[in-house]
């Protein structure tokens, strides 16, 4: 659940799983025992606006990342639709991706998110809102694309 929680935020396989591993190293150093999902979810989430913060101090690009950009839109006429909502989740700001995921796949409900994410109530509903409206644009949009082939 914690790497899961950390791909919706990252929307990047590898920075999730360094994100759980940094997470989990914290949390058994600190606490030898009783981690709930509530605080590893602070933690990785924590962590992962430090490590905003610090990207945006210090402009450097890896190597091996120098030449990633925006993914493609996926073929329409494949049936795989995990790259369609991939794709679909990847257009969102990470702070809809976010609220989202805590809500439909981890099963939290708006007051539950605030409290995780620190947040007013109205703010979570409103990013809920946002996401799920621009999920359905797109998607509209991926059916009309799927249409005129």
């Amino acid at each position: 659940m914690g790497f899961r929680y950390a791909f919706a935020i990252t929307h990047h396989h590898l920075d999730a799983e360094d994100l759980v591993q940094t997470a989990w190293l914290k949390l058994h150093t600190r606490r030898r025992h009783h981690t709930t999902r509530a605080l590893l979810f602070t933690t990785i989430r924590n962590l992962h606006v430090d490590q905003y913060r610090r990207r945006r101090r210090v402009r450097f690009t890896p190597l091996e990342l120098a030449e990633r950009t925006e993914p493609a839109p996926p073929d329409v006429m494949s049936n795989d639709n995990a790259a369609t909502i991939g794709y679909l989740l990847g257009r969102l700001r990470e702070a809809e991706r976010e609220a989202l995921f805590l809500h439909a796949v981890a099963g939290y409900t708006a007051d539950e998110i605030a409290t995780l994410t620190d947040q007013p109530r109205g703010t979570v509903l409103s990013l809920m809102h946002r996401g799920r409206r621009k999920l359905r644009a797109l998607a509209a949009d991926q059916d009309k694309a799927w249409q005129t082939r």
